[in-house]
């Protein structure tokens, strides 16, 4: 029997959601720094609390637990130009706990990756699009955006890897979530070091959100494989 997403929670996550995304387009930052620190410990809850009996677990709480830290120091960032640094470096571990609680899933069945090797080629590509586009705006963090993007690509490799591996719907959800992720990177990247664009902040935010829930709920919706 599949998992159901506790719906109190989940909507719950998504009224704090709008209210961040109201905060930063409004230009209310009393709300957006109440509510952008309450988004990842509404998730952290909602999966803690879900007795889905997939294993491994505590490797997506602890990504989620740095990328609580990552959202914190990113909100301090104008106080401090460290924080950025910071805050990189924490989603960079949020990351890399998603890479290998995606690569601890080992069912039999063949990678995708294997099966359409455009998609390899398709990822990399981009990353290496998106890093040779920012290069010439990074200045001192040419290598640590180059190794985050790296990363970032590598996840959502992983998150193909292992689409076949797991039941639908919770395929669905990791790539979707993995894919939302490069791309609030990607426009938090371009905002940052290329030109900053109007509503910036509400993209960035709402792919974010999104990603980080649809991974989530990828793991309740996932059947049990080991």
């Amino acid at each position: 029997m599949k998992n159901k997403i506790p719906i109190q929670l989940a909507i719950l996550f998504w009224v704090v959601v709008a209210a961040d995304i109201i905060g930063i387009a409004a230009n209310i930052a009393v709300l957006h720094f109440i509510a952008k620190p309450l988004l990842i410990p509404v998730l952290l809850f909602l999966l803690g609390t879900t007795k889905a009996a997939v294993p491994r677990k505590h490797l997506l709480l602890i990504g989620l637990f740095f990328s609580w830290l990552g959202d914190i120091f990113l909100l301090l960032e104008s106080s401090y130009k460290l924080f950025f640094i910071f805050g990189l470096v924490c989603f960079l571990t949020t990351h890399i706990f998603y890479i290998i609680y995606f690569l601890k899933i080992q069912p039999a069945a063949v990678s995708l990756l294997k099966k359409q090797p455009l998609l390899f080629l398709l990822v990399v590509g981009y990353g290496i699009s998106l890093v040779y586009f920012l290069y010439p705006h990074l200045n001192e963090l040419k290598i640590p955006v180059m190794v985050y993007a790296a990363v970032i690509c590598t996840m959502l490799l992983c998150s193909l890897h292992i689409f076949l591996k797991v039941n639908t719907p919770a395929n669905i959800f990791y790539v979707a979530g993995a894919a939302l992720f490069v791309l609030s990177d990607s426009l938090l990247a371009t905002d940052k070091f290329y030109q900053p664009f109007a509503y910036a902040g509400v993209c960035i935010m709402l792919t974010y959100c999104a990603a980080q829930f649809f991974i989530v709920t990828g793991f309740i919706k996932q059947l049990p494989h080991d």
